[in-house]
């Protein structure tokens, strides 16, 4: 795992925003250069059991990466648990920011943080270590093609799929126009729907997780699991609207913000 591109947007002295989204925008366009959109990964695909529930045949670590009001977390959860048992989190809290609030290129901002939380576990030799990052933000789906999930995709080279709440208006999608295509009559039964922007590009998918919704959720590519393999993943892990990993990490980062607590060596007894 590397850091390519932190310094360089860390390291900007007195410059301009305007130079410093020039900066960005060509490391995107380098990390752009090793974005992977199809399945690659030694693991198979988990499947529904008979009950209902994940199974996995090999491997089973799935990894919620959140950011939320300067907490980072890591959550891992065992997705060969019928229960989704979380098996692994750590948090770090952040109060100073050394790269500034830019809009399209917020991953300058927060990957670093998720991506020490992940470089901690790999230094450790932690054996809950993921085979595959759910981010809370968009992969593909972004306003330049390259947001949070691909960006600690590529870095952290592991599998990533982007869930977003809200729908960003990139390529002619707007989210009423989304909340249409759901409620119209040849949709109604389905479960989602591919999301393809003015350009004629697939972006991602808008996912009613919970039967009869019309708030769906955003799934999109990040980096190594094609946007057919990361619905089936999505669909298999939501018990409720938002899949299990992000509603456990919302849970327990508020919790880990409330108490302020030290470190942990992230590992739950």
């Amino acid at each position: 795992m590397d850091d390519y591109g932190f310094r360089h947007g860390r390291d900007r002295g007195e410059s301009s925003s305007i130079e410093t989204q020039n900066q960005w925008r060509e490391i995107q366009d380098l990390l752009k250069e090793r974005l992977i959109t199809q399945d690659d990964f030694p693991w198979k695909l988990p499947i529904p059991s008979s009950s209902g529930n994940v199974a996995v045949e090999e491997g089973g670590g799935g990894a919620l990466l959140k950011y939320h009001a300067g907490c980072g977390s890591l959550v891992v959860l065992d997705v060969t648990t019928p229960t989704l048992q979380v098996v692994y989190q750590d948090f770090s809290l952040l109060t100073n920011f050394d790269a500034p609030y830019i809009p399209s290129f917020l991953a300058f901002r927060e990957a670093p943080i998720l991506l020490q939380l992940l470089q901690k576990m790999k230094n450790t030799g932690n054996p809950f270590y993921p085979q595959l990052l759910l981010v809370d933000g968009n992969g593909l789906l972004h306003p330049r093609g390259f947001g949070l999930a691909c960006h600690l995709g590529v870095l952290a080279n592991i599998p990533a799929i982007g869930i977003g709440k809200n729908l960003h208006h990139v390529d002619g999608l707007t989210e009423s126009g989304v909340r249409q295509l759901l409620q119209a009559k040849d949709n109604s039964g389905e479960d989602f729907i591919t999301l393809t922007g003015s350009s004629g590009c697939v972006l991602g998918a808008a996912m009613r997780s919970t039967k009869g919704s019309c708030k769906p959720i955003y799934v999109s590519v990040g980096h190594r699991v094609s946007l057919n393999t990361a619905i089936k993943i999505v669909k298999m892990i939501c018990k409720y609207r938002v899949p299990e990993p992000i509603r456990q990490a919302d849970i327990r980062a508020r919790d880990h913000l409330q108490k302020n607590s030290g470190g942990n060596d992230g590992t739950l007894q």
